[in-house]
């Protein structure tokens, strides 16, 4: 079996996984221990050229499709064509050091480790919330330059990750961390728990951190590894594109996943949702009661679509209370998740009206003026009951 199968997702980044493939042909572990595997969606001519220039250099597959631009299912080409021990995610912009297959595999992987190793991705803090036009890319020669000149044993990490701002938040939730930029694992782990790629993620963003969330879910260590790294190589982008469909993506994340970790850091990001996680479960355990937790109902009543905020869930199966099923139309199932409402997973203007509970006054300012904001956002009206109210 072969050591390793690197797979790297591809659209229209022609220069960038140029450089890519340059430095995977340059790697100190054997050709023949290693297959480059590329899911492109597109069926590109000039694509097709550079591939063939490496077929004396790299044991290269490319499995192409046409549609769409789905990162999820460019992945999920070449995953289901991967034949290595050991899977290692590359985007087609990062360009890693000669020692880095080699490296990852002994260190981390050789004796048959059940991990999820994740990489620091050098050179894209830098970028990552620019615009970037018609960017240049230099030649090879230069990346290797630089990645020549890259260290991981000094103070200085290459990755803000790895630096002790991020050290709480990474501990708690690691998978929140990962990247699939450069991020490794057991093929076999894959394969146990079917662990490929949610395709429902569309664009941008969210897609690596839900799939590393299920990789946790086995029990699978997810270790942030300083000496695993690779080269970030700039490219065009349009950072305000790229945050609508990230917001986008976390809203379908939180509805696939109801979890008041997930919508706290929807809301508040990850730094805050680690200092504050404990407080806010406690509020939310106080303002709901014994067996109880606190949740969204959305449903139609008077035909129109209503959403109710703060509403009292039954704890194992969230089943809402009969007050609160009484507020929809007779015969009808509203759907119940068990979101405290400071990310709500719907669309901006996706309900007529969102009807806040009582409970919601309970819960510390920031956190029931955030709820009220995000009610404004995904309802037409919103409406607020009182404390007199007996809905709950």
């Amino acid at each position: 079996m072969l050591k390793c199968s690197v797979v790297i997702p591809y659209r229209q980044r022609l220069r960038n996984v140029g450089i890519a493939f340059a430095a995977l042909a340059e790697q100190t572990m054997d050709r023949t221990e290693f297959e480059v595997v590329v899911g492109a969606i597109e069926n590109c001519p000039e694509y097709a050229e550079l591939a063939r220039s490496y077929a004396d250099r790299l044991n290269l597959v490319t499995v192409m499709r046409d549609g769409e631009w789905n990162p999820s299912r460019a992945r999920n080409l070449a995953l289901r064509h991967a034949t290595g021990e050991v899977v290692v995610l590359l985007d087609a912009d990062m360009a890693a050091p000669a020692d880095f297959l080699d490296g990852l595999h002994r260190r981390h992987f050789a004796h048959g480790q059940r991990v999820c190793v994740v990489g620091q991705m050098a050179g894209y803090d830098e970028i990552m919330e620019k615009d970037l036009d018609d960017v240049s890319v230099p030649p090879w020669e230069h990346h290797r330059e630089v990645l020549a000149g890259l260290r991981t044993d000094g103070a200085t990490p290459l990755d803000r990750r790895w630096t002790d701002r991020y050290a709480e938040a990474t501990v708690r939730f690691p998978w929140a961390f990962a990247r699939t930029a450069v991020m490794a694992l057991p093929r076999s782990l894959l394969v146990e728990h079917d662990l490929y790629f949610d395709e429902g993620f569309r664009g941008w963003g969210a897609e690596d951190q839900e799939w590393a969330f299920r990789i946790h879910l086995t029990g699978t260590p997810i270790l942030m590894c300083r000496d695993v790294f690779a080269l970030h190589v700039p490219h065009s982008r349009d950072a305000g594109a790229e945050e609508r469909s990230a917001q986008a993506n976390r809203r379908y994340y939180i509805a696939k996943w109801p979890r008041l970790d997930l919508e706290m850091a929807y809301a508040y990001g990850w730094f805050d949702t680690a200092e504050r996680y404990d407080d806010l479960r406690r509020e939310v355990a106080e303002a709901a009661g014994p067996g109880r937790t606190l949740g969204i109902v959305e449903g139609t009543a008077d035909g129109r679509s209503l959403l109710v905020v703060g509403a009292s869930l039954d704890v194992a199966d969230h089943t809402p209370t009969p007050q609160v099923t009484a507020l929809f139309d007779t015969g009808t199932r509203p759907r119940a998740l068990p979101l405290v409402g400071v990310g709500l997973p719907q669309d901006d203007g996706a309900v007529d009206t969102a009807r806040i509970l009582p409970a919601v006054l309970r819960l510390a300012p920031s956190h029931s003026e955030r709820i009220r904001q995000e009610a404004g956002r995904v309802a037409g009206t919103v409406v607020e009951s009182t404390p007199a109210d007996r809905t709950g």
